[in-house]
């Protein structure tokens, strides 16, 4: 796509975002307003209202209404109402994945496992334990079991060049997904393996998901307090969602 292609608030953005890269912005430095942009670069207000408001979605910048745009401190961020892909939801944030393993084993399911899948205390499940890295940053530790004979060959995966959920959904569609979230201080091994501080909390997510209609995969996933936060969004049923509605019918054409 040559440049006189690309939409205008997708420029603006790309010039922003490669601002901060080089560092000529950084953390909490503040961005041009939206009437600064428009004097900059020509663009129309709409477009800069777009660019701004899209970099705040994506984590690039934090809009403080009244006060101004400024660059976001690094933290991951993760949908709190939907599963998804780990590896999908940084690279959409301009960042490289990669993965620590370190537990690949067959287990006995312990009283919590063995409750969230249905199954006796001691029943056999496939166990791995890995460390999510974000550009090399550590931001969250899986702790996952899985029926045997939903995925037999689980632990036999590449999990440096595939997530855990990215093959359980290869396997068969997901139907459903239980999320319990919970703030509480980790252990050693946690602390250690996120490189967190030892006084600081994480944020445990529990995620059991259906398939086929029974429960085939439970996981306790761990996040640094300081680097990582949940995010969803709601709009009630028969209702369309706000962020995608067009402004004044225009949003759709806007470039």
């Amino acid at each position: 796509m040559t440049a006189a292609a690309i939409p205008r608030y997708r420029q603006l953005k790309e010039l922003i975002i490669r601002r901060i890269s080089t560092g000529e912005l950084r953390p909490r430095d503040r961005v041009p307003s939206e009437n600064e942009l428009v004097d900059s670069t020509g663009v129309s207000r709409m477009t800069a209202n777009r660019a701004l408001r899209e970099l705040n979605d994506e984590g690039y910048v934090d809009r403080v209404a009244g006060v101004g745009t400024f660059v976001a401190d690094f933290k991951a961020a993760s949908h709190v109402l939907e599963v998804r892909n780990i590896a999908d939801e940084i690279s959409l944030r301009g960042h490289d994945h990669s993965a620590n393993i370190l537990l690949s084993s067959e287990t006995p399911a312990d009283a919590i496992a063995a409750a969230a899948l249905h199954v006796n205390i001691n029943a056999p499940l496939l166990r791995l334990r890995l460390v999510h890295m974000e550009s090399d940053i550590p931001i969250q530790l899986e702790d996952r079991f899985v029926l045997p004979e939903f995925a037999p060959e689980f632990l036999q995966q590449n999990f440096a060049g595939i997530t855990p959920s990215a093959f359980l959904s290869s396997v068969s569609p997901l139907q459903e997904a239980e999320h319990v979230v919970r703030a509480a201080m980790p252990d050693e091994e946690t602390r250690n393996s996120l490189n967190m501080e030892d006084n600081e909390p994480c944020l445990v997510v529990t995620r059991t998901t259906w398939a086929h209609g029974q429960p085939v995969s439970f996981a306790r996933l761990y996040h640094p307090g300081s680097r990582f936060e949940l995010s969803g969004h709601y709009a009630p049923p028969g209702a369309e969602a706000a962020s995608r509605r067009p402004e004044h019918g225009a949003r759709q054409n806007e470039s």
